[in-house]
């Protein structure tokens, strides 16, 4: 099986600064741009991205790349639907928030799981990290990373999970510079996805890099699209 860690989302609660009566500052401090991350994964009902991923494996010095299209819908409780896509290699990760289907057409094989089952012994991303939204001024550690911007004005931010994970050992995002600066100007934000990329480190030293595309958000997306089911004469691996 290709090894992939999937990307997942973040956010946490956030607490609202109103800007209306100051001048807008063109540098951001770290808690407005951690809370444009948190208000505006708190505003989405639904989410739709194209992505392309690149992991490095550390123990065989190699990289694998994937691309693919990302769905996520959020449920009033438990953990959110989702949706990978993957074009590059052709694979489908569904779940309905619960239960995971894995579609591998080139091994003519589905693996069943229960959502919690599916990411033990390093076989993803934390549950933490892709249900866990907006938790991430709770359950990290978070500083600007490098210099605190990239070359084109975005943010960045290096996270430290507060609770070691075999999965995770260290999270960095490129936050949008635009939409701190929708955030800064009006103290809050609404109806986007500020994350352009998000890198991933175990504690083994894998490395995946997941950058997003064409975000578009609310669209009212179906529930019927996280839920698969098993084509005709496939192998049913269950566990």
């Amino acid at each position: 099986m290709k090894r992939f860690i999937i990307f997942s989302i973040f956010c946490c609660t956030a607490a609202l600064t109103i800007f209306s009566a100051q001048p807008v500052r063109a540098e951001a401090q770290l808690k407005e741009v951690v809370a444009t991350v948190e208000q505006s994964y708190n505003s989405l009902t639904d989410l739709q991205a194209g992505f392309s991923q690149r992991t490095y494996l550390a123990s065989m010095k190699r990289e694998q790349k994937g691309a693919g299209t990302l769905s996520i819908k959020k449920k009033p409780k438990g953990a959110a639907m989702f949706r990978f896509d993957y074009t590059k290699p052709r694979q489908l990760i569904v779940s309905d928030g619960s239960k995971v289907w894995y579609h591998l057409p080139e091994n003519n094989q589905v693996m069943v799981s229960d959502l919690t089952r599916l990411f033990e012994g390093g076989q993803g991303v934390t549950l933490n990290y892709l249900t866990g939204i907006g938790r991430i001024s709770r359950d990290f550690t978070i500083t600007p990373l490098k210099d605190g911007r990239d070359a084109k004005g975005n943010y960045l931010l290096e996270l430290i999970p507060k609770t070691p994970s075999q999965n995770l050992a260290k999270l960095e995002l490129t936050v949008a510079a635009k939409d701190v600066a929708e955030y800064l100007k009006n103290g809050r934000i609404r109806n986007t996805f500020p994350i352009l990329t998000s890198v991933i480190y175990d504690q083994l030293g894998t490395k995946t890099t997941i950058d997003f595309n064409k975000v578009r958000v609310n669209r009212g997306l179906p529930a019927s699209l996280f839920r698969f089911k098993i084509p005709a004469g496939m192998e049913v691996v269950r566990h």
